[in-house]
């Protein structure tokens, strides 16, 4: 028998016969493996400081920050470059992800995409400046369309990173700053949507919030620079503008009410928010 080539691909002898559980047995198993993902994260902590650094030092010198994977790696790139402009205030384009296959990818797998080491290297190579940063996104370390992607970066004079859930992969070897996650066989031989993915998307989350605080995009702990487009979003912008200011001293409501007057009145843009209040 030919050996799996990567521990992603490893049979997980806790989940064997997993078909012959009850439903609570089944989920215990899932729960079981999915307890140590936080673990496996936190021995990368420096390698994803190291990241973070990088990243944040791009913003600041107006460089942009690109993820790039295939299916499941693909999609988690692509919600974090949703989700940055809501959370913190920023642009489209200063967080963007890449997904081989392309738009339709993000909704319907389209497999074979993620084969192409050209299709990686030409999806960024008219994107990517000198003062940009490619994060390179697989659970195996070795997708060809992230692999291409990363050459791309290099050949750009980028600054790239990698994360893997295998140790010392093509990809790893290709970024300035390697990050492997290695949680270890999955509950489903070879299914990294599971924890592979659980321990990227914890990853990416990390990267994306300490850059945005390192570039003062967080006032404590707080998202000062939120975009209220919703009614949820600007009951926040108004209990972030109470908390901030002198409101605070104020009753629940009445301080509320203030708070989302002001907000109104200043485009609910909460920094200005929350000087007009201070200086009132």
């Amino acid at each position: 028998m030919v050996p799996m080539k990567t521990v992603t691909e490893y049979r997980n002898k806790k989940s064997e016969n997993i078909h012959e559980k009850d439903t609570k047995g089944i989920l215990s198993i899932i729960n079981e493996e999915d307890c140590g993902v936080a673990f496996s994260v936190k021995k990368e902590l420096g390698k994803i400081a190291e990241a973070a650094d990088v990243i944040a030092e791009a913003f600041k010198n107006c460089g942009r920050l690109f993820f790039i994977g295939a299916g499941t790696s693909g999609r988690l790139g692509i919600i974090q470059a949703a989700e940055c402009p809501p959370t913190f205030g920023t642009s489209p384009e200063m967080v963007q992800g890449i997904i081989a296959g392309g738009k339709e990818s993000v909704f319907s797998a389209k497999e074979g995409a993620e084969d192409s080491e050209e299709d990686g290297y030409e999806s960024v190579k008219e994107l990517l400046t000198s003062q940009d940063v490619l994060v390179g996104v697989s659970a195996s370390g070795t997708t060809p369309f992230v692999i291409g992607g990363l050459r791309a970066a290099k050949d750009k004079g980028c600054k790239t990173v990698s994360v893997s859930c295998n140790k010392n992969m093509a990809i790893s070897k290709l970024a300035d700053v390697s990050i492997d996650i290695v949680v270890g066989p999955e509950v489903l031989t070879g299914s990294t949507r599971m924890k592979s993915g659980t321990a990227q998307k914890m990853v990416l989350d990390m990267l994306t919030t300490t850059a945005m605080i390192r570039i003062g995009r967080v006032s404590n702990n707080l998202m000062t620079n939120l975009k209220p487009i919703s009614q949820k979003l600007k009951e926040r912008a108004a209990r972030i503008v109470v908390e901030l200011t002198s409101l605070k001293g104020l009753p629940g409501a009445e301080a509320l009410k203030k708070a989302e007057a002001v907000l109104k009145k200043n485009g609910y843009d909460i920094d200005k928010s929350v000087s007009v209040i201070k200086s009132s």
